[in-house]
């Protein structure tokens, strides 16, 4: 059946089906592959499961490997949707709001890909969520590899209500010692997660690398100024309310995210 629709958690497939979105013609549920509910070690990275549920991702031995991704699973809504949800939904749903997605942005995740007949290959998280490269027919994310950095790493998000919600806008911030180097990824602000290379390589000009990481407070306030204007631009005059207010939070998120990392 070709038309037929893998599902794991199921929590964004579900709600399509339910508010009349989608019909899938079958379902293929992946819960009982076990190969890709777990992660490994592969040369200083992590092979992570597609299947690593919300939950799972949230706990302490997890979060001792990969700090902001087990922070954004822990965001990622109720119990009931951190118990279902999975990592490779999250990426193959592409839900702008998405938690892990600024996450994996940031640390620059590669997918595993894996086909028919056992074919394997790899592609850039970044391509699948801009549509790059899409999923051909019977290929499944199998895995995602993330790089160990061993190094300061945070995720933070602004959500429109108090409690578990959907972000307005979400930071994953890390750093990257060994390159000198800083990489930031905006979430829930466009379809996909975005860079701000430029405010990204300033920052990381600024740095004292080899002492104590500090900066000064108008280094890190212009950051976040530097950051929200690339991600949220004007969109003609004058300027909207909503606007205005969606750029202050993200120059806060990515002033608070980059001196917490500093610290750490």
């Amino acid at each position: 059946m070709p038309a037929a629709v893998p599902v794991a958690g199921g929590t964004d497939l579900m709600a399509a089906v339910n508010a009349g979105l989608l019909r899938p013609a079958a379902l293929v549920g992946l819960g009982r592959i076990n190969e890709i509910r777990g992660w490994q070690y592969q040369d200083g990275h992590a092979l992570l499961g597609a299947g690593l549920t919300h939950a799972r991702m949230g706990r302490p031995d997890f979060a001792a490997l990969i700090p902001a991704l087990a922070a954004a699973a822990r965001a990622a809504g109720p119990p009931q949707i951190r118990n279902a949800g999975t990592l490779g939904g999250n990426i193959a749903t592409a839900a702008p709001t998405g938690d892990a997605l600024p996450v994996l942005a940031a640390l620059e995740a590669a997918l595993i890909i894996v086909g028919p007949g056992g074919a394997r290959r790899e592609i850039p998280v970044s391509h699948l969520l801009a549509g790059r490269e899409m999923l051909r027919g019977g290929e499944l994310i199998g895995f995602v590899r993330v790089p160990l950095l061993h190094a300061p790493q945070v995720f933070l998000k602004a959500t429109g209500r108090t409690g578990p919600g959907r972000a307005v806008a979400s930071v994953g911030l890390v750093l990257d010692p060994a390159r000198r180097g800083v990489r930031c990824a905006i979430g829930a602000v466009a379809p996909m997660p975005l860079r701000p290379l430029e405010a990204e390589q300033w920052v990381a000009s600024l740095i004292d690398w080899d002492g104590d990481r500090g900066l000064a407070p108008e280094a890190l306030e212009a950051f976040g100024d530097y950051v929200a204007a690339a991600c949220v631009p004007d969109q003609g005059e004058p300027v909207s309310s909503a606007v205005v207010h969606l750029r202050r939070t993200v120059a806060v998120l990515a002033r608070r995210a980059l001196g917490r990392a500093l610290t750490s």
